[in-house]
């Protein structure tokens, strides 16, 4: 299931997770946060903050109606956001608004190939590699590594079935029944750290920390570009 063109079709709507910045989270927030097991405005300030600087060249991976681009853009003075989706989401970010600042690409690939060669400081994206299988997050790892500037970051939610099941397939939403099905047929495919770890440092890059352990259902990874 999770091809590219199911990934094309299933969000072609644009997934908002509302202000992720906001002390009290809206409803939608309050659900997502709920199903996850973490505050996602803790998760900006820990995971994002910490790898990204005033001026950074920051690309995001399936940024859906921005809520995590639309934080990042508040802490970019000089620096500026590339954004890469299947869906033309600058009808959403509106990059008109930042005097420069953002920049949309919509793609029919995960080649990256619009994205300049050593030009990005940070990699971010959430809610994204949860719904790839692990060789189309190999794929996508192995051509941002090129895109990294020697010493930048990537930060990744994903998908991680051995913290799921600690937590709860019900309590975390996800179908119980999909682990009887292979992954072409689910939308949320077989994933752990130790698998995680050798996807990303087979395709060039320093694993920082496999699981910053700030959520409880999913995993979220610091990678760096040696």
């Amino acid at each position: 299931m999770p091809t590219v063109e199911w990934l094309k079709k299933e969000f072609h709507y644009g997934y908002d997770s509302g202000d992720v910045l906001s002390l009290i989270p809206n409803f939608r927030r309050f659900q997502e946060e709920q199903k996850i097991g973490g505050s996602y405005r803790k998760l900006f300030y820990q995971a994002v903050i910490p790898y990204m600087k005033p001026d950074s060249m920051v690309l995001e991976l399936g940024p859906g109606r921005g809520s995590w681009s639309k934080a990042i853009l508040k802490y970019l003075s000089s620096g500026k956001l590339q954004t890469v989706d299947f869906q033309d989401v600058s009808q959403w970010l509106k990059p008109e608004k930042y005097q420069g600042k953002l920049i949309c690409h919509q793609v029919t690939d995960n080649s990256l190939s619009c994205i300049t060669d050593s030009s990005i400081d940070f990699f971010w994206s959430f809610g994204v590699l949860c719904h790839n299988n692990v060789e189309r997050i190999e794929e996508i790892l192995k051509n941002a590594l090129s895109k990294m500037k020697v010493g930048g970051f990537a930060v990744h939610e994903y998908a991680d079935w051995k913290k799921l099941d600690n937590y709860g397939w019900e309590r975390g939403k996800i179908p119980v029944s999909f682990q009887k099905l292979p992954d072409n047929e689910i939308w949320w495919p077989r994933n752990d750290r130790e698998t995680m770890c050798q996807i990303a440092t087979k395709s060039g890059w320093k694993v920082v920390n496999p699981d910053l352990g700030l959520v409880k259902r999913d995993s979220i990874i610091v990678l760096q570009k040696a």
